[in-house]
């Protein structure tokens, strides 16, 4: 076992897993057959998270927030990219919170609409996610709304971790799984979960390298924060409380290009029929490329992180 921080563990990870239950779905995992792909792989299973409410991971971390903190009467603010957005939106929008959004300009029409869909007051503010996260900062200072922060918070890890418990008893046989980062509190909760028992493995864009760059430098440091899947993969740095999870439970991280993430879309919609957004297809797009080469023999899990694109017409 390694160590995990005393905030996020695997009992407490169980914890808020049954208080998030009733709100969740357990999203289904597809055992696929890896030649359909052209891989040599044992076993291959999708972890189908882009069937979550609000078209991505995230709500389980939201809900997690909105259960077991303290919210005031003006109720949430969250910044986003656009998924974490939607998912904080859907939840306050299921137990009657108010809620304030602050997405940058970068964010995908299909995130935006989600988001007011759900009748959330939305605000455009910035290019990146940074500006996003520092206007709904000073909206929390000046009206006491409670932030929701999209990775670097140990109820959105503990949230997120619950796909661990599903992946568990879905494919307990599997021996290495690769997720997708951003600001890392998807894989945190994942790798925290797990604490070294099979290989996790994050996934950046080699555009955004958060994580990568972290690892390399000891500590979070700022990295480039552009390319396909900026709406979702990109913010400016990972997480404070995020990086020791990561370092300590995290086997490696790989990087994939912009025209990988585009061609894991597409085979995964001409195959499978299914729509990942690019951060979505991240993960999976590091098995098409090339960029991870599991071990021979290996059972491998990916994540399908995220569906909220309209790019669908890919024929």
């Amino acid at each position: 076992m390694h160590s995990v921080s005393n905030a996020v563990t695997p009992q407490r990870i169980a914890d808020y897993e049954t208080i998030i239950r009733p709100y969740v779905r357990r999203t289904p995992v597809i055992d696929i057959d890896a030649a359909d792909f052209g891989l040599n792989l044992a076993r291959l299973h999708l972890k189908l998270e882009l069937f979550q409410h609000s078209g991505s991971f995230k709500a389980r971390g939201a809900f997690a927030n909105l259960l077991t903190r303290q919210v005031p009467g003006v109720g949430v603010v969250a910044a986003s990219g656009g998924n974490h957005g939607a998912a904080v939106a859907y939840a306050a929008n299921k137990l009657g919170i108010p809620v304030k959004i602050f997405v940058p300009s970068v964010s995908s029409p299909a995130k935006i609409a989600r988001i007011r869909d759900y009748g959330a007051d939305l605000a455009i503010e910035g290019d990146r996610y940074a500006d996003a996260l520092a206007a709904s900062e000073a909206w929390a200072r000046e009206t006491g709304a409670l932030p929701v922060h999209a990775f670097d918070q140990d109820e959105t890890m503990l949230g997120q971790g619950s796909i661990g418990i599903e992946l568990d008893e879905q494919t307990p046989d599997i021996d290495t799984l690769l997720v997708a980062v951003g600001g890392g509190g998807l894989i945190a909760g994942i790798a925290a979960w797990y604490s070294g028992r099979i290989k996790v493995i994050g996934v950046e864009p080699s555009t955004a390298p958060t994580l990568t760059k972290a690892l390399q430098a000891g500590q979070p440091v700022d990295a480039p924060a552009g390319g396909l899947a900026a709406d979702s993969l990109a913010p400016l740095r990972i997480g404070e409380r995020v990086f020791p999870i990561v370092k300590s439970c995290v086997h490696r991280t790989v990087l994939v290009e912009d025209e990988a993430i585009m061609a894991a879309q597409k085979r995964l919609w001409q195959v499978l029929r299914l729509v990942a957004e690019p951060g979505g297809a991240a993960a999976f797009a590091a098995l098409l490329s090339g960029a991870y080469v599991p071990d021979a023999g290996s059972r491998v899990g990916v994540v399908v992180s995220g569906g909220n694109t309209t790019a669908v017409k890919f024929e």
